[in-house]
């Protein structure tokens, strides 16, 4: 893990946690361009997760379930806290929710959307002290 963690990334999670998933896609994924290993996998995933939320925004089940696996599996490969992010907490949460849209399944999200369908909690970041 780099010594430094770049400003940007913090401005990611602030945007991730705030609901706004596309600037924290293009934030992170200015980082990612230019990052090396791992840090480029680690910000690939958070940035996958938070496209994945995007989708959900605009009743796209299909691309929110898919980004959510992808950046999920690449996040596994990560220690329980990683640049001072509570790896496990986010992976908890984002699995409680892929299980949540595959029992509900496309037709009900895409239906209802997210505002009538109160058992889609939204992912947020945990910062941890390490």
């Amino acid at each position: 893990m780099s010594e430094s963690i770049p400003q940007e990334f913090w401005q990611g999670i602030e945007q991730f946690n705030s609901g706004q998933f596309y600037a924290c896609h293009d934030t992170l994924e200015a980082l990612w361009i230019e990052a090396s290993e791992p840090e480029k996998s680690f910000y690939q995933g958070i940035l996958q997760i938070a496209v994945a939320l995007y989708h959900l925004g605009n009743r796209n089940w299909r691309g929110a379930v898919i980004l959510l696996g992808e950046g999920s599996n690449r996040l596994r490969r990560y220690p329980s806290t990683y640049s001072g992010i509570d790896v496990d907490e986010l992976l908890s949460q984002s699995a409680a929710l892929l299980t949540t849209l595959q029992q509900t399944g496309a037709d009900k999200i895409i239906a209802d959307g997210l505002s009538e369908n109160q058992a889609l909690l939204l992912p947020k970041i945990v910062l941890t002290n390490d």
